[in-house]
């Protein structure tokens, strides 16, 4: 990584090639995220704004299953990992965000830290394998297969 911005986090490349302008990019939005829910306690991960019932832990949590489905189950063809492979999905869609509540914040942020440093780890598989133009390998059904690129900039 490059320059470190008054908040910790890595500067995007100003001047580099595709791969490295989207790794860079996607990298400052994780460390936005990670800035955001620094220091938060039990309180202010379970607290909604307005009508919505979205929470900062839920967030989380959902960011988590978001970094395992993209990295380690669409791009790479892997199963769903733990906790999402015990959840009945059809009986709750929503499990992450409810289940969150039941989570203490260093959970949370661990979760999502983990399942970060796997996606990186993925991420390098997947674009050692076929470059940016490579495709995932377990597409939804009836899906064509997004490159590695689509997953990045999505």
């Amino acid at each position: 990584m490059g320059t470190l911005d008054e908040h910790g986090r890595p500067e995007p490349p100003l001047q580099a090639d595709e791969e490295a302008t989207l790794v860079g990019f996607l990298e400052w939005q994780r460390s936005t995220f990670a800035w955001k829910c620094a220091g938060v306690d039990a309180a202010g991960l379970d607290v909604t704004v307005g009508s919505s019932s979205m929470t900062l832990g839920g967030l989380l949590k959902h960011m988590a299953l978001v970094e395992d489905y993209w990295f380690s189950e669409q791009l790479l063809g892997r199963d769903a990992a733990p906790p999402w492979n015990a959840v009945d999905w059809e009986a709750d869609r929503d499990w992450e965000w409810h289940s969150a509540a039941d989570d203490t914040p260093e959970q949370l942020r661990a979760l999502w830290e983990e399942r970060v440093a796997r996606s990186r780890v993925a991420l390098g598989e997947a674009l050692e394998a076929g470059g940016l133009g490579g495709l995932v390998r377990r597409p939804p059904a009836g899906v064509e297969p997004a490159s590695v690129r689509w997953v990045l900039c999505h």
